[in-house]
């Protein structure tokens, strides 16, 4: 049992985060603001790392706003298990959990900041996810509660920073990595999501917003950028009809460029996990 740190007052001491086993990687994926696909880029990149091969869980912690039910075309309400462990439900190869299996129907959920970091809690302890390669939390967006209980409750590998082209969106993006840098959490990198419209006649790139502002910011802020995901009616109606692009393959229209961002976040998150190997504590 390891003691709290020797200067922590009485009563503020958190207990360290708890690794969970069987679980590999945990990537958290954030933005500043909402309105910038944060979702969208979740479940994809959920289900690409499943048909890359990989055991993969999805975690909607997105508690006012839960859209992954929705987008993985999936809103079966999960059983409980013995030892009161929900069980995740499956879609499409990935487990996932989320409020709105929980909460169905579009009561907004009026939720202070210790209810939150239960839920949290729960969604990672109580869930009986079994031997996962990776597992993906969707966050709500900007900074606030949800982020510090993830940090708090379980050992994060690291997270991926989503941004639009737009200015706003950028400086936005640029606040969440301000605050995955305060609670510590190493930083994947950022991506680009409607980065760039591809003419379905012409065939060329037209870019609708200012190009290359996410890689300007994540070389300004020392972080890799993790491409850019273009703007596509398809990769929005997949999201809307519960059937992902990304299920269509890495040759898929629209799914390409989100298998190449899940390759980087493969790739990152096994150098972070080399990072994150403790040390043998001698008790």
């Amino acid at each position: 049992m390891a003691h709290g740190h020797p200067h922590s007052h009485a009563g503020q001491a958190q207990p360290a985060p708890q690794p969970l086993p069987g679980i590999g990687a945990i990537i958290a994926v954030g933005s500043g603001k909402g309105g910038v696909g944060k979702t969208t880029i979740a479940v994809n990149l959920a289900i690409a790392l499943s048909k890359l091969g990989h055991r993969v869980g999805l975690l909607d912690a997105d508690i006012y706003g839960p859209n992954v039910p929705l987008m993985m075309g999936n809103s079966t309400q999960p059983r409980l298990l013995d030892g009161n462990m929900i069980e995740p439900i499956e879609s499409f190869g990935v487990k996932m959990i989320s409020v709105g299996l929980l909460n169905p129907g579009d009561k907004p959920l009026v939720w202070r900041g210790p209810m939150l970091h239960q839920m949290i809690r729960q969604f990672i302890q109580q869930v009986a996810w079994g031997e996962l390669d990776y597992l993906v939390v969707d966050l709500p967006p900007g900074t606030g509660d949800v982020v510090i209980s993830l940090v708090q409750t379980v050992p994060i590998t690291g997270a991926v920073v989503v941004t639009t082209p737009s200015d706003v969106s950028l400086q936005d993006g640029r606040k969440a990595i301000e605050m995955f840098r305060q609670v510590k959490v190493e930083i994947l990198g950022l991506v680009e999501n409607m980065s760039h419209f591809n003419c379905p006649h012409c065939h060329h790139e037209i870019d609708i917003f200012s190009k290359g502002g996410g890689e300007r910011t994540a070389r300004q802020f020392g972080i890799d950028f993790l491409g850019s995901i273009e703007l596509d009616p398809d990769i929005r109606k997949g999201g809307d009809t519960g059937h992902p692009v990304s299920l269509a393959g890495a040759e898929g229209v629209g799914a390409k460029s989100f298998y190449g961002f899940a390759e980087k976040v493969k790739i990152k998150a096994a150098e972070a996990g080399t990072r994150a190997e403790p040390a043998i504590e001698i008790l």
